[in-house]
């Protein structure tokens, strides 16, 4: 079984405040280990879990690793099962989803920030709550975005 074959169990967090949500920024997207489809995307912040590690634990750790910032008025939303396709290789995850906000509450929201892991790099955004609800800024997991931002 190779690794593209392995359900992941993820957990992420749309991290909320005045009206927008912080993510991922597909187009900004490099890989050293994985081809990179660019595209007009965007994509939850959070990641896998460790083994021995629970959801809140895991989306607390990686937020605190992706940008140094503790979760406030966490609240879990839903476990939801995502299978996509994404630079011709088939992933299946599932993702203890959740909602929060930021410690920090002065952010400059036209700046992004660059975040660095292992294997690749990329930009979180602020992105207005009502471009993702209209669909002109597309955030996955693909799901109805409403019941969880309104």
């Amino acid at each position: 079984m190779s690794d593209t074959q392995v359900i992941k169990v993820k957990a992420m967090c749309l991290l909320m405040l005045d009206g927008h949500v912080l993510v991922a920024d597909g187009n900004s997207l490099t890989s050293t280990v994985r081809a990179v489809v660019p595209g007009n995307f965007y994509r939850v912040l959070g990641g896998s879990m460790d083994f021995d590690e629970d959801a809140e634990t895991t989306v607390r750790r990686e937020v605190r690793e992706e940008i140094n910032m503790e979760i406030e008025n966490l609240e879990r939303l839903d476990v939801v099962e995502n299978r996509f396709t994404y630079a011709d290789e088939r992933g299946h995850e599932v993702i203890f989803l959740y909602k929060g906000t930021p410690e920090k509450k002065e952010w400059d929201m036209s700046k992004p920030l660059h975040i660095v892991e292992d294997t690749y790099e990329f930009d979180a955004v602020w992105v207005p709550i009502p471009d993702i609800l209209t669909g002109d800024k597309p955030l996955y997991p693909a799901l109805d975005y409403r019941e969880y931002l309104i």
